[in-house]
């Protein structure tokens, strides 16, 4: 058996998909399924149950999902730790990071980082996704922690998700719909709406809802300053859409927090080139990633949730 068999399995496990594994990996999806029946006969068991609309882990699989996530994240860490004794990892790591990356893996994954490789200098770049997204495309940057936006990246970009999140409807709590459990989108009509600027990486996701329900979306007061939205809430101003698990909006009593209905949730994911091969610091925090990724799939732990996004 062999890693690279085991990384094609998880990829199917994580992406629920043939063709989004091949696609995460960069090979075509013939090789993608080769590998698998290849490890079904191995096994002796079916690993996936296929229909022309779903890839779903059978019992087999579904057992050694968790054995093949602790196995790659041993070996991704002895190659790290490896990599740090064979030879002094220098240069610089540049990424971008949005607004909230402090409630996420990436400051205990750069903790490590640091001690492990002291020699890299590594330079964090604040911005909007949909600048640092163009910043990594371009090469100017290594990687960056985004929001995804609706439609998929470019074949030559890879993603890793850290966290998900919704957007929700912040309201006073004497607001007739505060006694609401959701608020459907075609109730916002004609309200005014406090939400985030056409630059932030969250307007997509809510353009997009609110066109599937056919209902105008017109931000009368635009900030990405989640802190302000609130406030403006408590002012009486209107009705803002925003992050449901920031600071700012769970800190207090004096708003009410709503689902939308549909509700519109979206990730904040690392993403990165593989055309060209990343650099060598890079290609080093990507094993560290990897490893932190296996140990939480070990101890059953969920993505952390996110808090906010610019």
């Amino acid at each position: 058996m062999e890693l690279r068999t085991l990384r094609f399995f998880v990829a199917v496990a994580e992406e629920g998909s043939f063709t989004r594994a091949a696609a995460r990996l960069v090979v075509a999806q013939p090789a993608v399924s080769q590998q698998i029946r290849s490890l079904e006969r191995e096994l002796g068991e079916r690993l996936f149950d296929r229909t022309s609309r779903s890839v779903r882990l059978t019992e087999a699989g579904r057992t050694l999902l968790p054995l093949a996530a602790r196995t790659l994240a041993a070996a991704d860490a002895l190659t790290a730790e490896f990599a740090s004794r064979t030879a002094l990892l220098t240069g610089t790591l540049s990424l971008g990071t949005v607004d909230g990356v402090e409630h996420t893996s990436l400051p205990g994954i750069l903790g490590t980082f640091h001690h492990r490789y002291p020699g890299v200098t590594v330079h964090l770049v604040e911005g909007r996704s949909a600048e640092l997204m163009t910043r990594v495309d371009e090469g100017t940057l290594d990687a960056a922690v985004v929001a995804l936006p609706p439609r998929p990246p470019a074949p030559h970009m890879r993603t890793e998700t850290l966290l998900r999140d919704e957007i929700v409807a912040v309201v006073p709590p004497d607001s007739p719909l505060a006694s609401r459990t959701r608020v459907p989108v075609e109730l916002l009509a004609g309200r005014t709406l406090v939400s985030y600027g056409p630059d932030s990486g969250l307007r997509p996701w809510l353009d997009r809802a609110f066109q599937s329900a056919g209902v105008d979306f017109t931000v009368r007061y635009a900030t990405n300053d989640v802190a302000l939205h609130v406030a403006l809430v408590q002012a009486g101003i209107g009705v803002a859409l925003s992050v449901r698990t920031h600071q700012a909006v769970q800190g207090t009593r004096l708003v009410t927090t709503l689902p939308l209905d549909p509700p519109v949730t979206y990730e904040k994911a690392l993403l990165w080139r593989t055309e060209p091969a990343p650099s060598r610091p890079l290609r080093a925090f990507l094993a560290l990633l990897g490893a932190a990724r296996g140990e939480d799939a070990q101890a059953g732990v969920a993505p952390r949730q996110v808090v906010g996004d610019k």
